[in-house]
């Protein structure tokens, strides 16, 4: 039997600035949803400018992403800013941000929520829980929740 679950394409952006991380979080969805295509960012400026469609991302021809995987300690632009930033936007708080960081801070915790996440994960610590992880969002965020179709002014 195999892995892989059978699920309508979704594009899932992470921003994570460890290149580790991006990897291991990468095989980790491909390994159960790999009809599924992942966008990458590096911090919370790459972000907005992929969401805004402006900066390096101006013509670069992309959708918005149906699910966001959020790390919260970034460079230049940290996530918590981010986060508040797209739930603040008439054009991007519709799409679902799960936090996904190495934080198990409460206050980390209650502020995501506070400002919008749609949920809060520990990044796990091996690639095995990381794999269930990556499952069980992608089951619930493909197969469970009905995902909101919003097109974007001027794209």
């Amino acid at each position: 039997m195999s892995n892989q679950l059978q699920v309508k394409p979704i594009h899932i952006l992470l921003a994570d600035d460890d290149e580790d991380d991006r990897y291991l979080t990468r095989e980790a969805f491909h390994q159960h949803f790999p009809v599924s295509k992942m966008s990458f960012v590096e911090d919370g400026e790459e972000l907005m400018e992929f969401l805004s469609f402006s900066g390096r991302y101006a013509n670069a021809g992309h959708n918005l992403p149906e699910l966001i995987l959020l790390d919260l300690n970034m460079p230049r632009k940290d996530g918590r800013e981010a986060l508040r930033e797209i739930k603040a936007s008439d054009q991007l708080r519709h799409i679902p941000v799960v936090v996904l960081t190495t934080s198990d801070a409460k206050d980390d915790i209650e502020t995501s929520y506070y400002n919008g996440a749609n949920s809060f994960i520990t990044k796990p610590s091996t690639f095995q829980r990381l794999s269930e992880v990556t499952k069980a969002i992608g089951q619930y965020w493909f197969n469970v929740v009905t995902i909101c179709e919003h097109e974007v002014e001027g794209k």
